[in-house]
């Protein structure tokens, strides 16, 4: 099987597994408990935080550990609803973030969603003209899941300063992919999740800034200094912590990699495949992201005639695979139902090779190529 659907999720490495085995069998104490079997735990928890923070550029106290970037999402979003904040978001957003501010649109919520240009970036002159100073919390992806375009982060975090509001960015498919600094890039909140990094599924954290004024996301007892009640997903938390040392060490080599796998990918199709078009950015893209559109198919199709032969790609994101209608993404980059329809996104990272790669554009040819004869 040739697996080219990283931004869904990815495979657990051995470094996080072993890290975790322990913690399943033998170390399974409570970080709460006060013995040995407890603090062991603990420690291997604060560990964790540590390699996380120190990857973003920040103290340890400003992790949280959550069940992943959804639940992190809506943490800061209710959050700044409860506190009466203005909310600045795009339309190329997750819908962890699309959904939760409609859900808060509807408890009478103030929420306006920027558009962005061709490729999927955010028009800054917009958000200057929309922002209220002392009075919004900008939420801006980092990159996009579906077309991969990186955003101006750190422009954007200079607007957000220079008004004296708050910048919670969506980094879930940046996180460990691109070199992330909170401080330089002015960033206030930071979402991220384990298993787009090759660790575990059901983990993820947020990075908060000013954590003295942040509220409390589930009541309970003392976990995350009282600010996220629960007893810790300790495997989990140690399996993300070992995922992330490992993705960080090299990152710069890692991402050249990935990019010179990907442009052989991308000049490959574009060249041997008529009819093709890369969404998104073409300089401004996550290393690992392709996503082109293929005129005279159906994305949702290929995907399936793909799959028999045992390559997985995707018509967009996992998470919006379910619906019905086109990628919104694709829709807010001003492309009709039609032209989202064509899309397919192949993502890899340094597993990939290729061999994998050159047998991915064969198959594809000769998909395309039945499609097209079958449509006419």
């Amino acid at each position: 099987m040739i697996y080219l659907d990283q931004a869904a999720t990815t495979k657990v490495c051995d470094e996080a597994k072993e890290a975790m085995e322990p913690f399943l069998r033998d170390s399974y104490g409570n970080p709460s408990s006060l013995y040995e079997l407890g603090e062991r735990a603990k420690e291997a928890v604060e560990e964790s935080r540590r390699i996380i923070a120190e990857s973003i550029h920040c103290s340890p106290e400003h992790i949280f550990f959550t069940s992943g970037g959804t639940e992190s999402d809506n943490w800061v979003l209710e959050h700044a609803f409860l506190k009466g904040r203005q909310i600045l978001t795009s339309t190329v957003e997750h819908h962890a973030i699309l959904n939760k501010c409609q859900q808060i649109q509807n408890r009478g919520g103030e929420v306006c969603f920027l558009p962005t240009d061709s490729e999927g970036k955010i028009r800054l002159n917009l958000l200057e003209e929309n922002i209220v100073p002392r009075k919004s919390l900008v939420s801006v992806m980092f990159a996009n899941n579906e077309v991969g375009t990186i955003e101006p982060v750190e422009e954007i975090g200079n607007i957000v300063k220079k008004n004296h509001c708050e910048f919670h960015t969506d980094a879930v498919q940046a996180f460990c992919h691109v070199p992330i600094d909170v401080e330089k890039m002015g960033i206030d909140y930071l979402s991220a999740s384990g298993h787009k990094i090759h660790g575990p599924k059901g983990v993820g954290f947020l990075y908060v800034r000013n954590y003295q004024d942040f509220l409390p996301m589930i009541y309970g007892g003392e976990q995350e200094r009282g600010m996220r009640a629960g007893t810790e997903n300790v495997p989990g938390i140690v399996g993300m912590g070992a995922a992330v040392k490992v993705q960080m060490h090299n990152l710069s080599e890692k991402i050249r990699r990935e990019e010179r796998l990907r442009n052989y990918l991308a000049n490959r199709i574009l060249r041997e495949i008529p009819g093709c078009r890369v969404n998104g950015s073409v300089h401004r893209r996550l290393p690992g992201n392709l996503n082109v559109s293929i005129e005279g198919i159906e994305g949702a199709a290929m995907v399936t005639l793909m799959s028999d032969d045992e390559i997985c790609i995707s018509a967009g994101s996992a998470c919006a695979s379910g619906q019905a209608g086109p990628s919104h993404v694709l829709k807010a980059l001003g492309q009709s139902d039609e032209q989202a329809y064509r899309a397919i996104r192949l993502t890899l990272d340094d597993t990939n090779i290729k061999e994998e790669i050159d047998r991915t554009v064969e198959c594809l040819k000769q998909n395309v190529n039945r499609f097209r004869r079958g449509a006419r």
